[in-house]
This record gives C-alpha cells, sequence and structure tokens, in this order.
C-alpha cells in the first residue's frame, strides 16, 4: 500500500536529539496543526542535505505510511531562517519556550492559520528585538486570545489600574519604542502566565 503524501509549509517547534539515523522534530502547520517528522541523517559529505534547525520555516515534502502519525521528509526547502535568536541565552531560552508552548497544545483548525502568522511574527522579532521578554509576554498573549480564551475581557480587568496601563503599553506600542522595565514585563507575565494554568487548558509546561 503507497503511503500518503503531503506538501506544507511549516515552523520547526522542536528538535529531539538523533537516534537510528533520523533526526526528529515537531513542525506546525498552519494546514495541519502539529505534526512527527523524521529527517534522514545524512552519510558523510552527502550533497544537497538541508540540515533542519529549530525556528526554520520550510517548504517540505512529506510521507507517511501509519495514517500520519509520523511523517518522513521526503523533500525540504529553507523559506526562512531567524538566526538571530541564537545570539543570546536569554533569547534562545524564551523563543524556545514559546514554541514548546505551541507543540504542547492541539490547536484548533479554526485557530490553526492566526498561529501560524503569530509563529511567523514572533521569531522574527525574537531574531531582531532586544527585549525578548516583552516578545514573549506578547506572544503568549496573542495565542491565548487567538485560541479564543477572554484574556482582555476576563485577565485584563483583574489587574491593577498602573497594570492594566502596562499591559496596553506592552501590547500596543511598538517594540523599538518600548520602555518598560524587564522586572515589570516579567511579573506581568507571570500573572498572565498564573491566570492561562487557572482558567485555560492551556499546557505552558
Amino acid at each position: 500500500m503507497p503511503g500518503r503524501l503531503l506538501q506544507t509549509d511549516a515552523f520547526i517547534l522542536s528538535k529531539r536529539p538523533p537516534a537510528d539515523s533520523f533526526q526528529t522534530f515537531t513542525l506546525f502547520s498552519a494546514e495541519h496543526g502539529a505534526l512527527l517528522a523524521l529527517q534522514r541523517l545524512p552519510k558523510k559529505n552527502a550533497a544537497h542535505h538541508l540540515a533542519l534547525d529549530l525556528f526554520d520555516e520550510v517548504a517540505l515534502s512529506l510521507e507517511s505510511s501509519n495514517q500520519g502519525s509520523t511523517w518522513f521528509i521526503k523533500e525540504v526547502r529553507l523559506l526562512a531562517r531567524p538566526a538571530g535568536i541564537g545570539r543570546s541565552y536569554a533569547i534562545l531560552s524564551l523563543a524556545s519556550t514559546f514554541t514548546a508552548i505551541i507543540a504542547r497544545n492541539p490547536v484548533h483548525e479554526d485557530s490553526r492559520a492566526a498561529v501560524a502568522t503569530l509563529l511567523r511574527t514572533a521569531l522574527a522579532a525574537f531574531a531582531t528585538s532586544t527585549r525578548p521578554d516583552i516578545v514573549f509576554f506578547k506572544s503568549l498573549y496573542c495565542f491565548a486570545r487567538d485560541e479564543g480564551y477572554p484574556v482582555k475581557q476576563q485577565w485584563f480587568t483583574t489587574l491593577n489600574n498602573p497594570d492594566q496601563h502596562l499591559a496596553v503599553e506592552l501590547l500596543n506600542t511598538p517594540l523599538a519604542a518600548q520602555t518598560a522595565a524587564p522586572e515589570d514585563t516579567t511579573r506581568l507575565t507571570r500573572q498572565l502566565e498564573a491566570y492561562l494554568r487557572s482558567h485555560t487548558d492551556i499546557l505552558l509546561d
């Protein structure tokens, strides 16, 4: 029986250590959501092998022999690589935390296109901004909103007036013009995470 074939664009959300001649990835596709995919490791001196990395956006040709539980990468073309994420541990850590959250949570098909757009925006911002803490806060807020949770109507109203003003500033001011202190951003992020743990099904860790 021939395997299933799939053509899609996707983001690399997570990357496992190589095993049994394969590298395993969790992907996110706007059309298909989360996908588990394996890429065969190249033999020495193999030509035309594109080694995928965390956060890559890629165009893929996939094949599955088990009804789509696992996919094998047949062909791949790199669309974008936000290499700037690797310039500091703080940026890498927060970007990895965000993509892991996306990988951990099933995204409803109606929200997948919005989440793919959010991933593209967030990864580009992580790669270029000097405030990864603000990028993470905004991305987490937008993910919860895109998943249909009433973060503006419910979480925002629990904040005191100074924190409401801070939240508005963080969410609406362009990154280059942000002036919030890192400790204030961290405090607000922790409050958002506490709300998500208590009032939503989003798995943060």
